[in-house]
């Protein structure tokens, strides 16, 4: 009975997870074909449901591994941090909080709240991803340094990573994210194909 019933868990559970290569591991023809499938490499962290439910492209966050809307329904607010008098942190604390009455725990991080609206990934394709991520004036402002940062050091992003139970991790690691992401930028940060 208990290997039916773990035969039944692992074919229950979602096919999210896929490994990520290290940047040696990448190449191509050029620098600027090894950059193109960099990009794409990082894609598998940048389109999987750790990063997408955040980055809705309008309305509020979703949840899960099949990225069904928030339960409650929540909208984004004017900071990106939810509506007034109902912001992300209401719920949403400093650190992931395991249900007590059944599996599966509440994110937390200090901030908690959705990407601006002009970093929405949802929907898009990895090409209009990537142009969104280089361009100053949708993503807040920061350069390829700043990206590079942001996605090998922000405690937000490497959420992805530690998301609780219930939740399943983005692939790889956060410094591997950051190792493809430095591989990126120095091949000459070339967004993938349309």
């Amino acid at each position: 009975m208990l290997r039916v019933t773990l035969m039944a868990a692992v074919l229950a559970a979602p096919a999210v997870a896929q490994e990520l290569r290290a940047p040696d591991q990448v190449t191509g023809a050029d620098d600027a074909a090894r950059s193109a499938a960099l990009f794409t490499e990082m894609g598998k962290v940048l389109q999987h449901p750790r990063c997408l439910n955040c980055h809705p492209v309008t309305g509020g966050p979703t949840q899960g591994d099949d990225m069904h809307p928030h339960n409650p329904p929540i909208v984004r607010g004017e900071a990106d941090f939810g509506a007034a008098g109902l912001n992300c942190n209401s719920c949403h604390g400093t650190e992931n909080i395991r249900y007590l009455t059944k599996p599966g725990s509440i994110p937390g991080h200090d901030p908690w709240q959705l990407a601006p609206v002009s970093m929405g990934w949802q929907g898009r394709s990895l090409a209009e991803i990537c142009a969104q991520i280089k361009d100053p004036a949708r993503n807040s402002g920061k350069d390829l340094a700043a990206i590079l940062d942001h996605h090998a050091r922000d405690g937000l992003v490497g959420w992805g990573w530690a998301p609780g139970e219930g939740h399943t991790p983005a692939p790889g690691s956060q410094q591997l994210f950051g190792e493809l992401t430095r591989a990126w930028i120095d091949t000459g940060a070339v967004c993938p194909a349309g």
